[in-house]
């Protein structure tokens, strides 16, 4: 046999080899849910911050897609090696990817006509009383604001389901298992006032 072709059969054996052995691995998938951490910067007002995303699941079925899951945002200025201070919170959003049910609310002091847009929800965080609220909606009006308080219980909780109504006025009900919030809570400040 020529040295080439020896030298071809042994790369082939070699390959095959190196393939059956990566096939006979078990592959390890973690189906624990995690926070997962991105640097995003803000190019209106050119400052960086730290994004934590969570992905959760639809409860209902016309909202079965894998590719089209609600995710938990919470946007944070980390603190940085040199200062003395903490971490900032931004702002935490419920991204559901389709329309929601935009209600108007009569603000606490009238100045005019003027009404606020609000997205109509009830969350309910591991078993306790489900709670309404009314979080400020996205400039798409796919998603919403989750205000700081809502957030505190949110992430202190095992799990959270979120109902919201979709612009047709349908139900939609997400759930997330929440992991861990030590990373979130002290990037973001969550507890400051």
């Amino acid at each position: 046999m020529k040295p080439a072709a020896l030298s071809l059969l042994l790369l082939v054996t070699l390959a095959w080899g190196s393939f059956a052995g990566a096939q006979s691995m078990p592959q390890s998938t973690s189906s624990a849910p995690q926070w997962r951490q991105s640097q995003e910067t803000n190019v209106a007002d050119s400052y960086a911050f730290t994004r934590f995303t969570l992905l959760g699941k639809f409860s209902t079925s016309q909202h079965n897609e894998a590719s089209d899951r609600p995710a938990l945002t919470v946007d944070c200025i980390p603190a940085t090696a040199t200062s003395h201070r903490s971490g900032k919170f931004v702002a935490a959003n419920l991204l559901v990817g389709t329309p929601l049910k935009i209600v108007y609310v009569e603000p606490e002091e009238i100045h005019g006509m003027s009404y606020y847009p609000k997205v109509a929800v009830r969350y309910r965080t591991d078993a306790k009383e489900a709670e309404r609220d009314k979080w400020s909606p996205g400039t798409d009006k796919t998603s919403a604001a989750i205000p700081k308080d809502a957030l505190k219980k949110i992430l202190r909780a095992h799990a959270v389901a979120i109902t919201a109504n979709d612009e047709r006025g349908t139900k939609v009900t997400m759930q997330f298992d929440l992991p861990d919030p030590v990373s979130v809570e002290q990037a973001c400040n969550v507890d400051e006032r």
